[in-house]
């Protein structure tokens, strides 16, 4: 395996080189230069062609954000961003994801982190995924949004029952999926949508107000004690896992700090899991883009006490990391493989 050759871009002459030194402890990466501005970082990807770029978003000169959007239009490579937890960092965040970068790392303590040693295995494992990601063009959400072939694909028939949920779960680069797939959803679309994106706290906020700009559906950070209702998006917060309780005559969401299931909180997981207890609901289970294989455990346990159960995984053409969704579908038990473009569509059609 050929090293993974990546630039390191932070204004923090400190930050350089703690980044530098965790990834040159990896033998599969080899940190080739550094850089200390956006513009700087332009120019260094342009002579030097790295695999892969980290870049902090707060800089002088240029700051991140509007380097990756020149990066993206002229010479599109993997950018994983660092950022803080302050409210401009999540923000800005999820704005980079929205203009192209591929994943982010939150930095342990603001934008010095004299302790990013704790993240090292982070940094080192997102690096090394982020070789083998291709980069398309950057494009609106809404473009190229009518679905394909759709029609030859048959709605499963199910027995009338009272309740439908549709739960989605995400990793890498699913902020952009989502954005998708909410997008593409028709105008009067009722069933309620449950998201787990893996994501630390505070970045779930920015992302829930993001995705309800692009859509008359609700979506919100989820809270402990929400009834479902119909027409809203809720999303699991960071270090929280999200369940399905019934409350009365009604379904509601409870959230528990109960320990990581497949190193994760929020996990897809855990959510599937509480949907395969209720057994009156219309369950449709949707695996998108992301690392490892949250959510396989999840959809066994589903089909094992619902078999008319739905489940969806995005294809291995349109994911950013086709890890979760090919362990969905290494079950055995996906009802339909799509590309992230008929998501949407068919969830509209289905539901």
């Amino acid at each position: 395996m050929e090293r993974v050759r990546v630039l390191v871009v932070d204004d923090s002459a400190f930050m350089r080189k703690m980044i530098t030194d965790i990834l040159n402890s990896d033998d599969r990466i080899k940190v080739i230069d550094t850089a200390r501005n956006g513009k700087d970082g332009i120019e260094k990807i342009r002579r030097l062609k790295p695999d892969v770029v980290t870049m902090d978003i707060t800089m002088p000169v240029l700051d991140g954000i509007s380097a990756l959007k020149k990066i993206m239009m002229t010479m599109p490579v993997p950018v994983i961003m660092l950022s803080s937890k302050s409210d401009y960092g999540t923000e800005h965040t999820i704005n980079a994801i929205d203009n192209g970068a591929i994943d982010f790392i939150m930095k342990p303590s603001g934008e010095i982190s004299l302790n990013i040693e704790t993240i090292q295995e982070e940094i080192i494992s997102k690096v090394i995924a982020a070789k083998d990601v291709g980069i398309p063009p950057v494009r609106s959400v809404k473009e190229n949004s009518s679905p394909t072939s759709l029609c030859s694909y048959l709605p499963p028939t199910r027995k009338a029952r009272d309740y439908s949920l549709i739960a989605i779960g995400t990793s890498t680069g699913g902020p952009k999926a989502l954005q998708r797939i909410i997008s593409d959803l028709p105008g009067d679309f009722q069933t309620p949508i449950l998201i787990v994106q893996h994501m630390p706290p505070h970045f779930t906020k920015s992302l829930a107000e993001r995705l309800n700009k692009l859509t008359s559906l609700q979506v919100k950070e989820a809270a402990d004690g929400d009834v479902i209702k119909p027409r809203f998006v809720y999303i699991a917060p960071g270090d929280f896992h999200m369940v399905v309780e019934e409350i009365g005559t009604e379904y509601g969401l409870k959230l528990t700090k109960d320990p990581p299931v497949n190193n994760h909180r929020p996990s897809v997981d855990a959510l599937f899991y509480s949907l395969a207890n209720h057994e009156n609901l219309n369950k449709t289970a949707v695996v998108l883009t992301g690392m490892g294989s949250d959510g396989a455990s999840g959809i066994r346990q589903i089909k094992q006490v619902d078999k008319q159960a739905f489940i969806i995984s995005e294809s291995e053409e349109s994911s950013v990391i086709y890890g979760m969704p090919k362990a969905a579908y290494e079950t055995g038990l996906v009802d339909q493989v799509l590309p992230l473009h008929q998501v949407g569509h068919f969830l509209g059609k289905i539901t």
